[in-house]
Parts: structure tokens; sequence; C-alpha cells
């Protein structure tokens, strides 16, 4: 029987977690540096364009190729690994001597941190219980949010600086993920993925060891959760990338505000945020779970609704974040990210993870390209385009996962665990399907 071992759940959920500060981190300090550099190195539309681009793109690709290597590998190995790999691409970015350089370092980054996401998320999870899972990936949440207010902050001191700012910012960054690496040296491999593999190696039939091939996620049980899974993500994250990227764009060009007001009228709803991460946290393994997601979801239709309907200003946009906040905390990548880790198998779980978030990327990056000709037809067209997607996406998870939300793969193996040690009745293996949770 597979004997899990729990020691200090915590310490893996917050160095694990660290994935969730970095990501955001990496993204915003990029954001503010781009403009840096483009004085600096002389960038012109297309190269500034390219640069930006290759970050968005590497994490979508290193998300995909993370995934599968570490149901494949292990997770220990490939979160040590991006780790490596991010604070090399910092690195580069630090002394960007040419675009060239900078161009190389921004994908390199993308591609560590979004291998790192997957596989970080499966360890966090496997690394809990049936009763904290949920809070545990939670506070990755949190971690999230810490790595955008934090970079924010040090960004807005450091960007006058110039380039030695520039430096500052990434290096801070560096060294957080330095210190990452070395505190996931402490982090053993999953017992969970380890279980699984020696099942496969050798020939046990169980759910662990069966189900690894990808071309499993395409067939029932796994097919229906997932293809929820990246619709509701996909078209639910459009509207958040959006108003992270072309969030102040917006306000400026469409609502006449003035930028130094807009890029501080989100501080004030902050603390609404962190409370919403909170909140889902405390909830995030209880049986009300679905409820708060679908209170969540109808916020997050509310969101671009306003917009759509009322136009922008810093009333509606004050209406917009309240809604934002609830949604984001109970109906976005909280719950998916317990969804995910919940509906499929120990050696197709981070394969998985890695397939949803890389579509979504791919997608945002898609669709960001052509925002300005989106707005350019006016904000209402484009927020109402963006209201539709949601309500398909939220739509979407709420049918299948009404069902399913107490569904967990988790069970199904110890299920399995309990029928190996059972007395043998006369078959060689035990073979154990999927159980409802």
């Amino acid at each position: 029987m597979l004997q899990r071992k729990l020691v200090r759940p915590w310490w893996v959920a917050v160095v694990s977690g660290m994935a969730s500060y970095i990501d955001a981190a990496a993204i915003i300090s990029f954001g503010i540096a781009i403009v840096v550099f483009q004085r600096s190195l002389g960038l012109d539309s297309l190269q500034l364009g390219l640069a930006s681009g290759s970050l968005t793109f590497g994490i979508a690709v290193g998300a995909l190729v993370g995934g599968r290597l570490g149901d494949r590998y292990g997770r220990r190995p490939i979160f040590t690994l991006t780790m490596i790999v991010i604070v090399v691409a910092l690195l580069g970015l630090i002394l960007a001597p040419s675009f060239a350089v900078l161009f190389a370092a921004a994908l390199l980054l993308g591609l560590g941190t979004g291998a790192d996401l997957p596989v970080s998320l499966s360890t966090i999870s496997e690394a809990a219980t049936e009763q904290n899972r949920g809070r545990m990936l939670g506070f990755s949440n949190l971690l999230w949010i810490a790595g955008i207010v934090i970079s924010s902050l040090l960004g807005s001191q450091l960007a006058a600086r110039g380039i030695p700012g520039v430096q500052i910012l990434f290096g801070i960054i560096g060294v957080i993920a330095l210190l990452t690496m070395l505190a996931r040296l402490t982090i053993p491999e999953s017992s969970v993925w380890q279980a699984a593999k020696k099942e496969r190696d050798a020939g046990v039939d169980t759910v662990r060891a069966d189900r690894a091939a990808v071309k499993e996620l395409f067939k029932a049980p796994y097919i229906a959760p997932l293809a929820a899974l990246v619709v509701f993500y996909t078209l639910t994250n459009l509207v958040a990338n959006t108003t992270g990227q072309y969030g102040n764009y917006v306000l400026v060009n469409y609502g006449g505000i003035p930028l130094e007001t807009a890029a501080t009228l989100g501080l004030p709803l902050l603390p609404l945020s962190i409370a919403g991460f909170l909140w889902f946290m405390k909830i995030a393994d209880k049986p009300s779970r679905f409820r708060y997601f679908t209170i969540g979801a109808a916020c997050q239709v509310a969101t671009p609704l306003v917009f759509a309907i009322f136009g922008v200003s810093i009333a509606t946009y004050l209406v917009q974040a309240v809604f934002a906040a609830v949604g984001s905390a109970f109906a976005f990548e909280g719950i998916m990210k317990v969804w995910t880790q919940r509906s499929f198998p120990t050696l197709l779980r981070t394969t998985a993870q890695g397939v949803i978030i890389s579509v979504a990327r791919f997608a945002a990056a898609a669709v960001a390209s052509i925002t300005p000709l989106l707005l350019q037809a006016g904000p209402s067209i484009m927020y109402g385009i963006l209201t539709a997607l949601s309500l398909v996406g939220v739509t979407w998870a709420w049918v299948v996962f009404r069902t399913r939300d107490r569904h967990s793969e988790f069970k199904a193996e110890a299920q399995t665990d309990r029928l190996a040690d059972a007395p043998a009745s006369g078959q060689s293996s035990v073979a154990a399907g999927p159980a409802a949770g």
C-alpha cells in the first residue's frame, strides 16, 4: 500500500507555490523593463512586439512541455531544472547587451516559468490530503498576488533609474528564484508519483500505472473535464489578461482618465481581492465550494458586461473591479487548479495542467495582438465579445462540474491501494476504475 509522506506539507506548498510568485513577478517586471529597453537598445515597434510576445509564447510552450516531462520523469527533477533555467534567463535580462539577447532571455524566462507551474501544482496537491488540498492550492493564488504587488511597487521605484533599476529588479527575482531552488532541494520526490511509476514499471494493473499515455486524456472519463477546464480557463482568462495588459490603455484612451489616476485606481480594492482569495482557501475543501463557484461565475460574466453596457469611467471601473475580485476568487484560477488536480490520474496530472495553462496562454497572446483593433470599433463591442466568451466558459464548467465537483482521482488511487492490500481472490492484479469523490 502507498505510504503517503506528509512531512511539512505547508513547507511544500510555500516552496512549490513560489512558481506562481515568480510567474507573476516575471510578467510584471518584464512589462516595466521593456519600456526601459526600448529606449536604451533603440527597439522599434516590431522588436518591441517580438520581445513581449516571446515571453508569453515561452510560457505557453513551457507549460505544455514541462507538464509532460513532470509526469514522465518526476516532479522533483523538473521543478529543480526550471529554477536553473529561470536564473539563467534573468541573468541574460540583467546583461541584455542587444535585442537578440533580450529576445532569447525573455523566451527562456517564459519556458522556465511555464514549465514550472504545472509541476509545482502537482507537487503541492500530492503532498496534501483530501482535507487541505484545495486550501494548499489556493495559497498559490496569494503568492501570485504578492508577485504582482511587490514587483509593481519595486518597479515604480526602480524604473526611473533606467537600466541599473531594471537590473536590480530582475536581480531581486533572480535571488528569489535561486533561494527557491535551494529550498526545493529539501523536498523529496512525490511519493504518489513514485508509487505510480513503480507500478507501471512492474506492469501492475492499476489506475496509476495504466493511465499514463497522453491519448488517455482524450478519451472517457478524462475528455469531459479536460475540455471543460480548457474552455473555462481559456475564456475567463481572456478577460483577466485584457485587463492586465490594456486596462490603463482603455481607461486613458476611452475613459478620458489621466494615466497617473488610472494606474492607482485598483489599489484601494486590493484588500478585497486578498480577502476573496483567503475566503476561497477557507471553503476550497468543503461541499459549499461549488455554490461559491456559481456566485463567482455570475461575477465573472458581470465584469466585462459593466463596460459593455455602461461604458468606461471611474465609476464603472470600480464596479467591475468589485465583480472581478469576487469572480477571480471563486471562479477562476483557484478552482481550476483544484478541479485539475482532482480530475486526472498521477501520471497524467501535470500533462493535463500543462495543456490547460498552455492553451490559455496561447489564446491570450492571440487576442492581445488584436485587442487594439477591436477597441477601435468601440469598447462596448470588445467588452460585449468578452462577456459572451466568459459566459460560455463558466457555463461549460458549471454543466460539467456540477456532477464532478466532488470527484477525486486521489480517492480512486487510494481505493486501488486498499484493494491491493485485500486478500487475493484468485486474481493476480487489481484494476480499479475512477471513483466519485
